[in-house]
């Protein structure tokens, strides 16, 4: 039986005819982001793939021409808040392509946006539902923090802005309270951010958790950048953390599951260094009230012993030989100068001294008369 022979270049045209034929239109498709790469000349390459539940089923190359890019690009940053990065799930329109020289290729039209954002989402949901069943959201706000929280474990990159600004704002406070932290590095955005901080968190405990909290710091960002903080995994570890975590991820409109299991969360790493001061702000107004009620406590006390005193004086005073002298009364004392309460005893030629008011007089008894004689 004769073979039937191709030339390569034959087989590809049948190929790419066979291929188009069956597309002849652009159509929409969902595919996971494994590879991109933004040319000089102003082309977008992509890696394209799905996974499923052996590992990765299908793969192809898209791309997205210079014309389209410079629209598409921006627009898609301003819905999502990040560019086309990788790990993303993206609702892209097609045209299938067959080259005899590269294969199969996808040129793409269009992208969806709020097709990216809606599928983080709906993981986000999913996650807090099983943390929920689970029995983990609530864990971390059992643990209690000391009264005065000193060594802080600090989780961020060491070159972030919201790091910066919470070591400044910390430890160059204008009551200078002292803190001592420590930080351990790790990714804070991609999909190897999950991993890399749950990796930090471990190094803390190996290094003997001695640490009256942990702080995990970001600072805000893209949605999609910001996304791994609803990951599962690290929310699992931060709800089972033996020691406080407290966050601060995002701004104002981010809020994310590891805010919700976390111990505390405020919107910024320097209203997270806020919250500490505050701690050390509302001590010290205690104490300083203490001091002032000891204070008043004790002028009062002072009040009441010099009023004591001055009527004492007073009783004092009145009490006073001279003031009776002044009433033309007249003090006698013997010869040893003891007061004299009587005559009796008394005898010719003994010495008597007589204190006036203005004066004394040594005198010698001449003679002793009793009145009751």
């Amino acid at each position: 039986m004769e073979k039937e022979i191709f030339d390569l270049f034959e087989l590809q045209q049948k190929l790419k005819k066979g291929v188009e034929c069956l597309f002849p239109k652009r159509i929409w498709i969902r595919a996971e982001v494994s590879a991109v790469k933004a040319r000089n000349g102003g082309h977008c390459y992509l890696e394209l793939s799905q996974s499923g539940d052996s590992g990765l089923v299908a793969k192809t190359s898209a791309v997205i021409w210079s014309s389209k890019y410079r629209f598409i690009a921006p627009y898609f940053e301003s819905v999502t808040g990040s560019p086309i990065t990788e790990g993303m799930v993206i609702l892209i329109e097609v045209q299938v392509s067959y080259s005899e020289l590269y294969g199969l290729s996808l040129v793409i039209n269009d992208i969806d946006p709020e097709y990216s954002v809606g599928v983080k989402e709906l993981e986000r949901q999913k996650t807090i539902e099983r943390l929920q069943k689970e029995g983990l959201m609530d864990l971390q706000s059992g643990l209690e923090l000391p009264a005065l929280p000193y060594r802080l474990a600090v989780v961020s990159a060491e070159d972030a802005a919201g790091y910066r600004d919470f070591m400044r704002h910390l430890h160059e406070n204008p009551y200078g309270f002292g803190f001592e932290t420590a930080l351990y590095s790790a990714l804070m955005q991609g999909a190897g951010c999950p991993a890399s901080i749950i990796e930090a968190l471990d190094r803390i405990m190996a290094d003997g958790g001695d640490f009256d909290a942990v702080l995990v710091l970001r600072g805000g960002g893209a949605k999609l950048d910001l996304a791994c903080f609803d990951d599962y995994g690290l929310a699992a570890v931060i709800a089972q953390y033996p020691l406080p975590v407290l966050t601060a991820i995002g701004h104002d409109q981010d809020y994310h599951v590891a805010d919700m299991i976390a111990h505390t969360y405020v919107k910024t790493p320097t209203a997270l260094a806020d919250f500490f001061l505050g701690i050390y702000e509302d001590e010290d107004a205690r104490l300083s009230s203490y001091l002032t009620r000891m204070r008043l406590a004790f002028n009062n006390r002072i009040s009441l012993m010099e009023s004591a005193l001055s009527v004492l004086q007073a009783r004092i005073a009145g009490a006073d030989p001279r003031r009776i002298l002044e009433r033309g009364y007249a003090l006698a004392l013997d010869g040893d100068g003891r007061v004299m309460k009587g005559a009796a005893g008394r005898a010719k030629g003994d010495r008597v001294s007589v204190m006036f008011a203005d004066g004394t007089l040594d005198c010698t008894v001449t003679d002793c008369r009793s009145s009751r004689q």
